[in-house]
């Protein structure tokens, strides 16, 4: 993943590119496979068995690559959208923790030590002292700033009271479908269950233990324990 958002765009372009280019492998694959079959058909009669088999898994081989390029382009599309995702939290996060930096400045205008009163003091005498002249238009400035900021203060424990770490276990849209036992959004690989009927579909791959995709069909454990029921 990028490190930066300025380089998100030329990621979602090149993924797209790349999910364009599976789209018209698997449609010139299906081509492919049409033009095997027409041509199965026509001549079958006419085909030694073993010239029959032979046709047959070339149709087979060429069903098997249009299904590999529709899963690399389901891949791809899942770790687009966990870039995306990952980008939009980042922000989140960074948001909070700016506003959390504004609501502690906001709440330390509020009071001053005798050290910074001290300090202030022998400023505003520095600056009187360099801008000769101008010492009342620096009067007049400070004024509306203080009450800006005191008026501000009531503002920052309403709407920026949002800690950091609170962002990250917030949902970027509460609308978006769940998945898995976890009942999580999709993030991360994710294996589909092999059962037509399964209520749940996609699984992250931490929920059911698996570090790869497994070969063969996989089931997950609600429906590998339905499958034991009806047996």
């Amino acid at each position: 993943f990028p490190t930066g958002i300025e380089n998100l765009p030329c990621e979602l372009q090149r993924n797209f590119q790349l999910m364009r280019e599976l789209d018209q492998r698997t449609e010139d694959k299906k081509a492919e496979i049409d033009s095997l079959a027409a041509e199965y058909i026509e001549s079958v009669k006419n085909m030694l068995p073993e010239e029959r088999m032979e046709h047959l898994k070339k149709i087979q081989s060429a069903y098997s690559k249009c299904k590999e390029y529709s899963d690399d382009k389901v891949q791809l599309a899942m770790q687009t959208y966990e870039m995306v995702d990952k980008h939009i939290r980042r922000l989140d996060a960074d948001l909070a923790r700016f506003e959390a930096d504004l609501k502690d400045k906001l709440e330390g205008s509020d009071f001053e030590t005798p050290g910074s009163r001290s300090l202030k003091k022998g400023r505003s005498q520095k600056d009187k002292r360099s801008s000769r002249g101008r010492g009342r238009r620096t009067s007049e400035e400070d004024t509306p700033k203080k009450k800006k900021l005191k008026g501000g203060s009531e503002f920052a424990d309403t709407i920026l009271s949002v800690h950091p770490s609170d962002v990250l276990d917030m949902p970027v849209d509460p609308n978006e479908p769940t998945y898995c036992l976890c009942h999580q959004v999709s993030y991360g690989e994710m294996i589909g269950c092999d059962n037509p009927d399964c209520p749940i579909e996609w699984f992250h791959f931490a929920c059911v233990d698996l570090t790869t995709k497994p070969k063969g069909k996989w089931f997950c454990p609600r429906c590998v324990q339905e499958r034991k029921k009806k047996k």
